[in-house]
């Protein structure tokens, strides 16, 4: 006869499948709401059923071992397949509701979604928004995140997806630097200007600007006097009159608005495709995720 699975060897291989995908206790923790000794002790408790150790543990870190790895994708499923209950049973309810966690990218989030939340929070007072910004790449599913806001190509079979309107590539400066040195009339004249370009934390390289020259696509790194980690401290520099920065549309609107940039020369901007929201599977039917979508792409 077939021994029936109990509840509490449910909620271990769930601790585990967190767990081995977040890398800690702790994180895994968080991300159940649970605390970390409760996930220590489901753990434990189904390795001793199981017969095989899941983790090497150190102080420091936590490591499947090869039979963790053998089970921890099984694991993984079961786990998702649960959230996918979740989801479905919340798609039940007429009004969206529950707590929305959204990643993004900074430059997205700060000019993009932040500014769209009150409104939104006005028209579905039952949602409440859990936004997490990082210019770094997470595991949407590992991480319970609902829906993601990325700049660039989809390559996880998991996800599903929508682009987003294009946006522009465009340079900028302060009227102030303007008056005071000139508007550049084409990419090469900004050999005689100063310049403020972004490093990737990712890479450590600098941006390579784009630009449309007649039917060509032409990319220049500027010997820029100020490089800065972060987009916001590049326009924010840019503002202050320290030269030409380049950004993208969606980020610099709100300071063109201000009168604080000024686009310049706007016929060799390059337009993008490349901003996508993604969600995992299990969240299709969410009205939260739904009705977030709809705003994101009236946002754009």
């Amino acid at each position: 006869m077939t021994e029936q699975i109990g509840l509490d060897r449910l909620t271990g291989l769930i601790a585990f499948a967190k767990a081995g995908s977040l890398g800690s206790y702790t994180a895994a923790a968080r991300s159940l709401s649970i605390s970390p000794s409760a996930v220590s002790k489901s753990v434990q408790r189904l390795e001793q059923r199981l017969g095989v150790s899941l983790f090497t543990r150190t102080t420091r870190s936590l490591t499947l071992t090869a039979e963790g790895r053998e089970l921890h994708e099984r694991a993984l499923r079961l786990l998702r397949d649960a959230e996918e209950i979740e989801q479905l049973a919340k798609a039940a309810r007429a009004a969206p509701s529950g707590n929305l966690k959204i990643a993004a990218s900074l430059p997205i989030g700060l000019h993009v979604i932040a500014p769209a939340l009150a409104e939104f929070r006005k028209r579905y007072p039952s949602v409440t928004i859990d936004l997490r910004l990082s210019d770094h790449m997470i595991d949407l599913i590992a991480e319970g995140i609902d829906l993601s806001i990325r700049i660039g190509e989809l390559d996880d079979s998991r996800l599903l997806s929508r682009r987003l309107s294009p946006h522009r590539l465009c340079c900028y400066a302060s009227p102030e630097y303007l008056a005071e040195h000139g508007t550049p009339g084409h990419p090469d004249d900004l050999v005689e200007h100063e310049t403020v370009n972004l490093r990737y934390k990712s890479t450590g390289q600098l941006f390579r600007w784009p630009f449309r020259i007649g039917e060509r696509e032409v990319e220049i790194v500027p010997s820029s006097g100020i490089v800065v980690d972060a987009s916001e401290g590049v326009m924010t520099a840019v503002a202050a009159g320290a030269g030409i920065g380049m950004a993208t549309s969606f980020a610099a609107t709100a300071w063109v608005k201000r009168a604080q940039l000024t686009p310049i020369p706007s016929e060799f901007a390059v337009e993008r495709h490349n901003v996508t929201a993604v969600w995992p599977q299990s969240r299709r039917t969410n009205p939260a995720v739904r009705a977030f979508l709809k705003m994101l792409i009236d946002a754009f």
